[in-house]
């Protein structure tokens, strides 16, 4: 396949850290431009990654017609204007997550959507420990999927820190609580109808740095989970079902390039003894998502997951802060 021409809008810590590196693995992948605001900083990106052209504003790089696709983590404010203009100028997107600050605003993708393909870059999909536990609870091995349950935290109390800016969309929910909703809808293989969440927010930041929440799936079906932006790392997903549970020990930020374990137990020993560990492929997840998408780009696949699975996700994130203030259940 013919090698689709990325650009970069921004020197963005996730994208020369992991993105782009895993992105540039691939012989599916150029990475031909980078753009910032301030021309030196796209030149040292540039440079540090190997990258042929720097850009001192998002306006030049989309104007490059060379370019026909872009990666956009630009902060969360901007994620909708960004893609909207990299659209219009014919270029496809893969935009950061939250794609949005709200489904209201999401849904302002929709006019695009027939025209470019804009996908929201939730790389965790395309991971091998990912689709290995979505196969187990497909054929049944843990029998009926009944409840996911995931922790995601990390410490970071830097006022200056984008992720701590309430106007910026920051906070525990945005920034990561939107991955265990992934989790839940890509497991159950279906939409929750209601949500409630319990928010803790930080006195001087305003952001939440602590959210829990219940996701309702119907039928006996659930998701819960914790996030924090104030805790000491760890990150776990738990798969229960009626027989069997799966446990996934990095779900969301898999070492690049290393092999994972996903762990299965029949609950027959309540000390571990009754776990079976399944070693997975080596897998670089960022790799894999720029390789869907380019191959969504050529046409030889249907884009994974488009708008409307971007604004299905913003909707339980709606909820969940609905639930904040009305202290209950609220319909997603």
């Amino acid at each position: 396949m013919r090698k689709v021409v990325w650009g970069v809008l921004s020197t963005a810590k996730i994208g020369v850290e992991r993105v782009l590196p895993g992105m540039q693995k691939s012989a599916l992948c150029e990475i031909r431009a980078i753009a910032s605001r301030s021309l030196p900083t796209a030149r040292a990106a540039a440079q540090r990654l190997g990258i042929p052209v720097a850009y001192g504003s998002y306006e030049e790089l989309l104007a490059d017609p060379q370019i026909e696709a872009v990666y956009n983590p630009l902060p969360n404010q901007l994620h909708v204007p960004l893609t909207l203009q990299a659209a219009e100028a014919g270029k496809h997107v893969l935009c950061e997550k939250p794609i949005a600050l709200t489904a209201a605003e999401a849904q302002r993708l929709r006019a695009v959507a027939g025209r470019v393909h804009v996908m929201e870059a939730f790389m965790v999909r395309f991971h091998p420990q990912w689709l290995r536990a979505r196969e187990l609870v497909r054929e049944g091995r843990i029998g009926t999927l009944r409840a996911v349950q995931a922790f995601f935290s990390y410490f970071n109390d830097d006022a200056g820190n984008i992720r701590n800016r309430l106007d910026s969309g920051g906070g525990a929910l945005y920034d990561i609580g939107c991955y265990p909703i992934v989790a839940g809808r890509f497991l159950f293989e279906a939409e929750p109808v209601r949500a409630i969440a319990l928010l803790d927010r930080d006195p001087n930041f305003g952001t939440d740095r602590l959210t829990s929440a219940l996701v309702d799936f119907g039928d006996g079906r659930r998701l819960d989970f914790t996030v924090s932006t104030q805790s000491v790392r760890y990150q776990r997903v738990q798969i229960c079902g009626s027989k069997a549970r799966v446990e996934l020990q990095i779900p969301f930020n898999a070492p690049q390039g290393e092999r994972m374990l996903l762990r299965l137990d029949d609950g027959a020993s309540l000390d571990g003894s009754s776990i079976v560990t399944e070693t997975l492929p080596e897998a670089d997840q960022y790799m894999l998502q720029g390789e869907a998408f380019s191959r969504a780009v050529r046409g030889e696949i249907e884009l994974p997951y488009g708008v409307e699975d971007a604004v299905r996700n913003m909707r339980v994130i709606d909820a969940l802060f609905r639930s904040e203030h009305s202290g209950r259940w609220e319909d997603v």
